[in-house]
């Protein structure tokens, strides 16, 4: 153990980051029926920056599933930071608190991270448990009810010991260099999150979101490079994928936006980053300034682009079938400002430790249509998960 504060670091790897560090004010969500709880909370701290997360397990308010026995964590966990800065390179400008010890311990420490070293991290599916999962997803698309959805497998380390969280974040942000990179530690959790996915963002009464639906590996060999991007980019299974969460995000949004403001402001945007290619539309909309931070997140919650359409049917057939529980994969990491606005990542491309169990986490998915080919997405998944850790199945 550190002995770190929580805290909660924000870098989008341009040069810029924010930092929520200290023990502070704070709210834990364990029950479904208390989400307002938290708005009351956010409007107590009206005028602080606010950092947390949402468990992927808040999910069950779309359609009241029980909470797995296995679950870990809260559904949702806020607080105020007693020291909150901007980072722009070395320079800090302190909107709340001041320099302490602590503080500038954790600032060498991210100075001089280095790289873990980690056993090969064990598969929780074997890979022919996958391809049938696969094609049991494809004969339900096939009946009707549902036309894609996100299935994710898990591979974990058990009574592995890390001792430090930079070094956890040093390893997985080296890897993806990614602009909703995250550092969150907490009692329960430590999250090392390498996320190029942008949830939720909140400014005046705009609101967008930006799934992230097709991949492609990256190559050093320049022209292999731009072939990818460019089969990416002309991909008719890619491009429906992604239209079919575009969709999905614009109904979600259309709950609670003022009339007549969801647009597509980006559709099939082409954008590279170290490890992968990706497509990523932008949705936009305008609510209500009063609108509370919850029904945003019940409208919008968990994102479309790690569950499916619809979004009910995927999220029923994922529980069914994935093999584990997400715990904060496939949540989200982000801050509340102090005018009420927020940012919010997808945490995807992450190590997800807990310290009391010595438990070391990362979940991997790719979506799944009628025209998916099982092999090629296993496949996928292992491009996606094998620049941050080694695998290893058992069969």
């Amino acid at each position: 153990m550190t002995g770190l504060p929580p805290l909660c670091y924000l870098n989008s790897n341009d040069g810029t980051s924010l930092l929520g560090f200290g023990t502070g004010p704070s709210f834990e969500l364990n029950h479904l029926e208390d989400l307002p709880k938290l708005d009351r909370f956010i409007e107590q701290h009206r005028g602080s920056y606010l950092f947390g997360y949402l468990s992927y397990s808040l999910k069950n308010h779309v359609d009241q599933l029980p909470l797995s026995p296995s679950h870990r964590l809260p559904l949702a966990y806020f607080w105020v930071p007693e020291t909150t800065a901007l980072m722009n390179g070395e320079r800090l400008t302190f909107s709340s608190g001041k320099p302490s010890v602590p503080l500038e311990q954790f600032l060498s420490k991210l100075k001089t991270s280095k790289r873990i070293i980690l056993p090969p991290l064990k598969a929780r599916t074997n890979k022919a448990r996958y391809l049938d999962h696969v094609r049991k997803i494809q004969e339900r698309i096939q009946l009707g009810a549902l036309y894609e959805t996100n299935y994710c497998q898990e591979f974990y380390l058990e009574n592995v010991l890390i001792s430090s969280p930079e070094d956890l974040f040093f390893h997985v942000n080296e890897s993806t260099k990614a602009p909703f990179s995250a550092l969150m530690v907490t009692e329960d959790v430590w999250v090392a999150c390498g996320s190029p996915e942008r949830f939720l963002k909140k400014t005046g009464q705009q609101v967008i979101s930006q799934p992230i639906k097709g991949t492609a590996p990256r190559s050093s060999e320049p022209l292999e490079d731009i072939a990818h991007l460019e089969a990416l980019r002309n991909s008719k299974k890619e491009c429906s994928e992604n239209v079919m969460i575009v969709d999905l995000v614009r109904n979600d949004l259309s709950r609670i936006a003022l009339p007549n403001s969801v647009s597509v402001d980006e559709l099939f945007g082409a954008y590279s980053f170290k490890t992968v290619h990706h497509l990523i539309s932008t949705i936009s909309c305008s609510v209500d300034p009063d609108l509370p931070f919850s029904e945003l997140i019940q409208a919008t919650f968990p994102m479309g682009s790690m569950t499916g359409a619809p979004k009910r049917n995927a999220l029923r057939l994922m529980e069914e079938l994935e093999d584990f529980n997400r715990e904060i994969y496939s949540g989200s990491i982000g801050y509340i400002n102090p005018d009420g606005g927020f940012d919010f990542n997808v945490v995807i491309r992450s190590l997800n430790y807990f310290p009391k169990e010595k438990y070391l986490q990362c979940g991997v998915g790719s979506a799944i249509t009628i025209s998916a080919k099982p092999e090629q997405e296993f496949e996928e998944c292992l491009i996606k998960i094998n620049r941050l850790v080694k695998t290893v199945y058992d069969d």
